[in-house]
């Protein structure tokens, strides 16, 4: 058996230095083995994709007459009838947008690369909220940015938190989730959202509001988008995605963004992609005419309502005793705390051991992670299932506690 030498160490940027693999991206390639019921990615469950639709509409935008503009190169901005159906359903839940306020993105997660790209020198500070959405702090370490942690609690961030931290390092950016949280589920509440809006006019901070779950929600009353308020409008830049709607597959996302920012977003664009795919961005926007989205999301809030239900009901006799975990009125994620003394990432052997995986919550949080926090996503398999793997789970935490 030969065994291929190594070669010469590639001459690898600084910037990527201290970026680490995505440990959710690693434990997902990981659970892909048969048998095992991961609680670990947020993963929409692919019997609720609409596939009969979205097939139809690939077809549709592949006939002739119509295969010659969809298999073509198109312009940075995006589709123009995606963004304008976009921006309709956008206006529909609260946010008013304008076609040309929008950049068709290969994901909300190459919209947080742009941003990056035309905000974020090395060295700059950028708030997040501790913990925060790691792929987010995947992309401003790429930048050489330091994301600096803002404590949160139930209600979201601490508005004055972000004002005492903005006066002590002078940050480019704040970025948030504020509803429905990633990772921990929870929704920043309305008056603190209104606080927050004033901190940023005060201050003259941008902020990112990414906001790919706030379509499901299975209680409470639609939260009001961040970039509506009055003094955080004019500084947000606001990131949606269909990968939790649709399909994850069709990577389309957008970036709304005020008008000073189209110009530099769209050069940043040309630069790293030239444009989204032209044929996912015409099939999704035939898909997004003739589906009713609505009765679509319906579907969905149902389901995985009744999911979150599952899970919730059967964590107190899942969890240690002395275990914390919140119930969220929407997204994909529950928020667990283990008791003092316990470290869910030395745990997760045990799990996968006995065929069932969470993600840990250390890889979350900026600077000092919280070892007892752990993520467990309730929208990939149906009650029976989640029941099958709370009760792996309770086995697994019985011999991990001894």
């Amino acid at each position: 058996m030969s065994v291929t030498p190594p070669g010469p160490e590639a001459p690898v940027a600084a910037r990527l230095r201290g970026v680490a693999s995505s440990p959710v991206r690693d434990l997902l390639a990981l659970t892909e083995k048969p048998g095992i019921l991961s609680f670990a990615g947020g993963l929409p469950a692919p019997e609720l994709f609409d596939h009969v639709g979205l097939s139809a509409a690939f077809q549709s935008v592949l006939e002739k007459g119509s295969a010659g503009r969809s298999l073509q190169y198109s312009t940075t901005e995006g589709d123009p009838e995606l963004r304008r159906r976009v921006a309709d359903r956008l206006g529909v839940r609260g946010l008013p947008t304008d076609p040309d306020d929008l950049l068709i993105t290969s994901g909300s997660q190459q919209a947080l690369t742009l941003i990056a790209t035309v905000f974020l020198e090395p060295g700059d500070r950028i708030l997040v909220e501790d913990p925060s959405y790691l792929a987010a702090l995947q992309a401003f370490q790429m930048s050489g940015a330091v994301p600096i942690p803002v404590p949160c609690d139930e209600d979201g961030i601490d508005p004055a938190a972000v004002e005492r931290l903005v006066a002590e390092h002078r940050p480019k950016l704040l970025y948030v989730v504020p509803t429905f949280h990633n990772p921990t589920g929870r929704t920043l509440s309305e008056a603190r959202r209104v606080e927050l809006a004033a901190v940023m006019e005060r201050t003259n901070l941008w902020a990112i509001e990414d906001d790919p779950y706030g379509e499901l929600r299975y209680a409470g009353e639609p939260s009001t988008p961040l970039a509506t308020i009055p003094g955080a409008a004019e500084r947000t830049l606001a990131l949606s995605t269909l990968s939790k709607v649709a399909a994850p597959g069709l990577r389309i996302g957008w970036v709304r963004c005020p008008p000073g920012l189209r110009r530099p977003l769209t050069i940043a664009k040309q630069a790293a992609d030239l444009h989204s795919s032209t044929i996912d961005q015409a099939a999704t926007a035939r898909w997004l005419a003739h589906v009713d989205l609505d009765a679509h999301l319906d579907r969905l809030r149902t389901v995985y309502g009744a999911r979150r239900d599952t899970m919730l009901e059967l964590l107190p006799g899942t969890l240690p005793e002395g275990s914390e975990f919140n119930r969220p009125d929407g997204g994909m994620f529950v928020w667990v705390r283990l008791p003092e003394g316990l470290d869910a990432t030395a745990i997760l052997p045990f799990a996968i051991e006995r065929h069932v995986a969470y993600v840990p919550g250390a890889p979350f949080y900026a600077t000092t992670p919280d070892p007892r926090t752990l993520r467990l996503s309730f929208t990939t398999h149906d009650p029976a299932e989640i029941r099958t793997g709370m009760e792996r789970l309770r086995e697994a935490f019985r011999h991990a506690t001894g």
